[in-house]
């Protein structure tokens, strides 16, 4: 079976400590060769000035293609191209282009008066821009305020349609959900790449309060597993198990990259690579 080529997802930090896991997490997984990693916002865009940083410090310090998160949340156009351009003098091309979730306190997104009214506004001027490689997000089992799975895939078709060369996925716990997905997406006329979203289970009471947010069915077995795990003390091991059997299921059904929501934990997503045979390689970074 062949090895994937990988990529890793990063949030910025919000304190010192935050900064030195996030360092500690960059440093443990860039020998993995990532094809690209990427820098999330917070919820409502609470983050955008920290993102930017840390996208700037990535990119300039490890030699690792950095894939920045921009979206639509609480900015006026010319202040999201402000910052996309900001990016691209950097050298930082990569852009994971989103809508956003609500900022806190609010049940539902709602657009700036003077900003992009949705992710296909967004993706449609960055394209017109003709600066950047945009990727998107897809969610294999509906998005939550989807009215179905059809109308989420005709909305990604769109984004496609609109000038994005890749989506990556939320994360899922069933092979054959990214599957249907898949087949589905092919159908519909979609032939971009679509990235499955790993997240190896760090913390499971937390995996479970963000899986009934997004969407995300947790199977029984799992449930069932993680409580005798969480008896036994053996959650790391099992976890690990998990993440590597579902990846180990999606390489054998034809998926040759896999993308890992880290948390900023490394060494759970590191193990599973190892395992897939993703394995440390010598880089060369040209130092200034």
């Amino acid at each position: 079976m062949p090895v994937p080529s990988v990529s890793f997802e990063f949030f910025p930090p919000k304190s010192l400590e935050g900064s030195f896991r996030l360092w500690d997490c960059v440093n443990t997984l860039a020998p993995l060769d990532p094809s690209f990693v990427s820098v999330t916002y917070g919820a409502g865009g609470t983050t955008r000035k920290l993102t930017h940083e840390a996208v700037g410090t990535i990119h300039r310090t490890s030699g690792l293609n950095v894939a920045a998160h921009l979206t639509c949340v609480d900015a006026t156009r010319s202040e999201t191209l402000e910052i996309a351009n900001g990016y691209a003098d950097e050298g930082v091309t990569d852009i994971v282009a989103l809508r956003g979730d609500a900022p806190k306190g609010s049940d539902k997104f709602t657009p700036h008066p003077d900003g992009f009214a949705s992710s296909i506004e967004l993706i449609e001027a960055l394209s017109d821009n003709g600066k950047f490689n945009i990727r998107v997000g897809a969610y294999p089992e509906k998005h939550p305020e989807a009215a179905d799975q059809a109308a989420d895939i005709a909305f990604l078709k769109r984004k496609i349609d609109a000038g994005a060369t890749s989506a990556i996925t939320q994360f899922f716990f069933e092979a054959d959900a990214f599957f249907r997905f898949r087949d589905a997406c092919a159908k519909a006329g979609i032939d971009a790449p679509i990235i499955p979203g790993i997240l190896p289970i760090e913390n499971w009471n937390g995996t479970r309060k963000f899986a009934a947010q997004c969407g995300t069915h947790i199977p029984q077995v799992i449930e069932d597993a993680f409580y005798h795990a969480t008896r036994d003390g053996t959650t790391e091991l099992l976890a690990t198990a998990i993440a590597t059997e579902l990846c180990d299921e999606l390489l054998q059904g034809g998926v040759d990259h896999l993308h890992f929501y880290t948390l900023n934990r490394p060494e759970l997503t590191r193990d599973v690579c190892h395992a897939l045979g993703v394995t440390p390689k010598v880089r060369l970074q040209n130092v200034a």
